[in-house]
Order: structure tokens, then sequence, then C-alpha cells
């Protein structure tokens, strides 16, 4: 979702990641001054769907608290790993997995279907991952998430056992980040919106949006969490 198909397995430079992630996180909070907030207020979401379990190691140790998979398969081995972080499900959330991955990760950002948001409900107890729905911002039918003028009834419609944090967005790839401001708009404008449409029922206070293509203006334009993959290994190779 947020790095190139790449194989990361070699062994890392945990002090090459360190200054990586200390540069990125310089980055992260100049934007999240420029857009007003505290610096602080935004998390990085390092992506690990391709690297191991020693490099997620090596980002924990460089202070990055929340690691972020796209494969129910590869969260075991780095979550022993990579002690002490919050985990984040990033991938398709199939309906047959949802209660799986829910039982293993602290947050899905990418609940977008109804078959999974009953398999999310019947799990006894309380859910045990905070949940942001995926919105299709562009209506793109190459990719998932739910269209922005269909996440209201969504919302409506969610099992009463289901809240709802914020929302999550991916906005077509592009070689200019000005062109992805227009889509975290009007994700962050949809979120402010129903706020107060599911105020006591939903908490919407969280915005999943930017990569490492485009995740400072992501930030200006309000996000809360950014999914960054290989800015966080640049000259860790």
């Amino acid at each position: 979702m947020a790095m190139q198909p790449t194989s990361r397995n070699a062994e890392v430079d945990a002090q090459a990641v360190a200054a990586s992630v200390s540069r990125v996180r310089a980055r992260v909070n100049e934007a999240a001054a420029t857009s007003g907030r505290a610096p602080g207020s935004v998390r990085i979401l390092a992506a690990v769907k391709y690297v191991d379990a020693a490099a997620c190691a090596a980002l924990v140790a460089a202070g990055i608290e929340d690691l972020a998979e796209n494969r129910l398969a590869s969260l075991a081995e780095k979550q022993a790993a990579a002690h002490g972080a919050t985990w984040h499900f990033i991938g398709r959330l199939q309906s047959r997995e949802a209660a799986s991955v829910a039982a293993q990760v602290d947050v899905i950002h990418t609940l977008c279907s109804d078959s999974a948001a009953r398999r999310l409900a019947a799990v006894d107890g309380p859910t045990p991952a905070r949940l942001l729905v995926q919105v299709n911002v562009d209506d793109d039918p190459a990719k998932d998430g739910v269209p922005a003028a269909d996440v209201e009834a969504f919302l409506d419609a969610l099992p009463a056992p289901l809240v709802v944090s914020g929302f999550m967005t991916m906005p077509a790839l592009t070689a200019d980040p000005a062109q992805s401001r227009r889509a975290f708009a009007e994700l962050r404008e949809l979120r402010d919106r129903l706020a107060t449409t599911f105020a006591g029922r939903h908490e919407l206070a969280e915005l999943s949006m930017g990569t490492s293509q485009d995740y400072e203006v992501a930030i200006e334009e309000g996000a809360t969490h950014v999914r960054l993959g290989r800015i966080l290994f640049a000259g860790a190779e």
C-alpha cells in the first residue's frame, strides 16, 4: 500500500533506519505545524508488507510505535519481533478473515463491506480492534472502498456493536503530490460533516491518508495517520 513491491529481507542497518525515521518525523512535525497542529499530533504508520521481522524490530528501536501490515499470515512473526508496537491492518479485509484480523491487531483501516462488518459484529465480547472505513473518494472501480456518496448509509447500517473511529483513503498514484490534495480535502470534509450526523454513535476522529509520495499534503489536509514505507528506509539498504 505504501511501499514499492521490492524485498527488504536483507540485513538492515539499524542506525541508518533511525536516521531516516528522524528525518521523516521532522518533516511530519513541520507539516503538522503548517496545518496549525502540534508536533506529535500525526502518527507515523510504518507499512511493513515488504520488510521482514528484523526490519520491524529496527523500526520500533528507532521510535516507531505504529506498524501496519497488509497480510494476516505475516502478522504473528513480525509481532513477535516488534514488542510494544501498536499494530494496524491496512490490507484488503476479507470477510472470512475479518474476525481473525480483529483479534490480532489494534486498528483496522479497511472496513468497506457489509459481510466483513457482520463477521466483526459476531465476535464475542467487545470488538477488539478500532475500525476505520475505507472510502473510495475517487469512485475508482479498480479500488476497494465505500464510494463517498454511500458512506453515510454504510455507517447507518452497521451493526450496533461496531463503532467507527474514522476514515481511510488511497487516492490515485501520482508524481505530483499536489494532485492528491483534492481527495484528502474531500475525505476531511466528509468526516467533518458525518461526525456531526453520527455524534454519539461513531467517533469519526481519525483520518488515515497519505503515503511516502504525498504524506505532507495529506497532513496539511488533516491526516491523523500517514502510512509510510520506503521513505523510512532511505539510505538504510
